[in-house]
């Protein structure tokens, strides 16, 4: 893992102490998540701006889920002694 150095303020220093005190190991958890959080919403405010500038048609948009969903394969049937 890449190691960051940060700085923050007093405030933001005493809110992450309640939160996630330095002495459990949670503290770089934590930040890991509200990293992954962020960047994630980032991604998902790109993805809703790009659909915005260029929306599905109702054509594009339909739905048929025959085309998601695996056919059913069939069993190959067991052979028959003589």
């Amino acid at each position: 893992m890449k190691q960051l150095l940060i700085e923050i303020d007093e405030d933001m220093a005493t809110q992450l102490e309640r939160v996630a005190p330095t002495r459990s190991r949670r503290r770089s958890e934590f930040i890991r998540a509200a990293i992954r959080r962020a960047l994630w919403e980032l991604e998902e405010r790109g993805t809703a701006r790009a659909y915005a500038r260029q929306p599905d048609s109702a054509k594009e948009a339909y739905l048929d889920a025959t085309v998601w969903e695996a056919s059913p394969r069939s069993r190959p049937r067991p052979r028959r002694r003589r």
